[in-house]
């Protein structure tokens, strides 16, 4: 069963996160982390059907995790530095300071950037669909258009002024749930109008109430709309006119793809970083500009919203993704004795509903010929 986990940022399974600031939160339909990035309070974003819906808890992988519906869940401090530190680089004893763009409208925010270039500080900005506006990659005769989920701008001064220095790109993997969130999402306002400062408290005695309408995630579907995207976008990452790519992937997401690219074995480098190469590929520019992030949220009720966890950060590049998805997966599904060798005998139980003499696979009757005409 596939159940609602967050609802407006906070916990509410397996734990329901309980106080005022969740109750102020949930009763005025605000998006804590757009809010914490903007700097004011900023309503949810999504429509009414799944409104408030961050994360939902499933049991597809085998032990039960979230999985990521609404990419702004991913916008905290832990993701967005390892993201601009494996990018631009700098000192990751301090932290660049990382603004949404349409923050450079306040004028203090501006003398905040002057202020910490001019000490010798990073400063990044970044540009999504709800910050900014996304950044497009034009369509040619024999190339697609495409979309960043997250530009990232790393700013210098030069004679007195910011300017581009780098740019790089973020992707955030969300998960696509069968069934519908409506239900769920009305079980959840229809109790929080009815029962007040008591929600939470009924909420984790009526937890049944989560899963309403909600089924699994659509695994394969997702990996087959966003592995071309990775792959062109890595290529990206990988030229000279951009610093690379990190795909942010949930470790429920991670797992998921494991059959997709064949279980691939990760290599230990140093400071904790792996490595998913090709065999024989050479450590090239594109094998260091090109990364995963595996991260996880805390399945603990905290005060406030659950906190992110880095778990893996992988060097790899688009050779690597295209040796293990189209070489490795498909010869272990081809392998004798593994899933084709089965093709067989299934279309013969099927045809055997129609023609039950094929259930053993032989027809024992031979067919007249037809005769032929003069």
């Amino acid at each position: 069963m596939s159940f609602v986990s967050e609802w407006f940022g906070y916990r509410v399974y397996p734990v329901v996160a309980s106080g005022a600031a969740a109750l102020d939160v949930q009763r005025t339909k605000t998006c804590p982390f757009l809010t914490d990035v903007i700097g004011e309070r900023t309503l949810c974003i999504k429509t009414a059907a799944s409104s408030g819906i961050c994360t939902i808890s499933s049991k597809s992988n085998g032990p039960r995790q979230d999985w990521l519906v609404c990419p702004l869940r991913a916008f905290r401090p832990l993701l967005l530095d390892t993201s601009a530190a494996l990018l631009f680089g700098g000192d990751r004893s301090r932290p660049a300071r990382i603004l949404p763009a349409p923050n450079l409208a306040k004028l203090e925010v501006r003398e905040l950037v002057m202020s910490t270039l001019s000490a010798g500080g990073d400063c990044i900005v970044y540009l999504q669909n709800k910050l900014g506006g996304e950044i497009s990659l034009s369509r040619t005769e024999r190339s697609p258009e495409l979309s960043f989920d997250v530009t990232m701008v790393d700013l210098v001064l030069a004679e007195g002024l910011p300017i581009l220095k780098r740019f790089g790109i973020l992707e955030i993997q969300t998960m696509d749930f069968h069934g519908s969130y409506r239900a769920a999402v009305k079980n959840l306002e229809d109790a929080l109008r009815l029962h007040g400062n008591g929600f939470h408290t009924t909420l984790q005695n009526n937890q049944q109430w989560l899963r309403d309408g909600i089924e699994g995630p659509n695994i394969a579907n997702v990996f087959k709309r966003t592995f071309y995207q990775m792959m062109l976008k890595f290529r990206i990452g990988a030229s000279d006119a951009c610093s690379g790519c990190v795909l942010a992937l949930p470790v429920s997401v991670w797992e998921s793809w494991q059959r997709h690219l064949g279980r691939p074995d990760l290599n230990p480098e140093e400071a904790g970083v792996c490595s998913l190469r090709a065999p024989d590929e050479p450590t090239t520019a594109e094998g260091r500009k090109n990364w995963i992030v595996i991260f996880d949220i805390d399945p603990k009720a905290e005060p406030g919203p659950s906190t992110l966890v880095v778990n893996k950060v992988i060097a790899t590049s688009s050779q690597a993704l295209s040796h293990y998805a189209f070489e490795i997966a498909p010869s272990a599904a081809v392998a004798g004795g593994g899933p084709v060798s089965s093709i067989a005998a299934q279309i013969r139980i099927r045809l055997a509903q129609y023609w039950p003499e094929l259930a053993a696979g032989l027809v024992t009757k031979r067919l007249p010929r037809r005769k032929q005409r003069p």
